[in-house]
């Protein structure tokens, strides 16, 4: 994020410059968090179907769309598959990483 900058205006830029895509109405959707030295590392979570422009890659990595049913097929993070839970189930608001005696336990709320 920028100074002053809100969340969804933060989302709409970085997808703009990491995708190529325009998002129009970004709705939050969850949070994930993790702890770090010091404190946690939030990561809001947000969801649209409204966009303009074409896929482009970036510094990012390749961009390309995938049909939802083939994204198991793909390599992702570790985490992916309960990250999308969080992001698809409007009961599901959050993914927390708890850290336990060196190890590192999903907790999804």
């Amino acid at each position: 994020m920028e100074p002053g900058e809100s969340f969804v205006d933060a989302v709409t830029r970085e997808m703009k410059e990491e995708t190529g895509l325009d998002i129009k109405n970004p709705r939050l959707v969850g949070v994930k968090q993790f702890p770090i030295k010091d404190g946690r590392y939030v990561v809001l979570l947000f969801k649209t179907t409204e966009f303009n422009g074409m896929v482009v890659s970036s510094d990012e990595g390749q961009m390309e769309w995938v049909e939802s049913n083939r994204l198991l097929e793909i390599n992702t993070v570790d985490d992916f598959e309960d990250l999308m839970r969080v992001i698809s189930d409007p009961v599901l608001t959050e993914f927390q990483y708890i850290v336990d005696e060196g190890t590192w336990i999903v907790s999804i709320k």
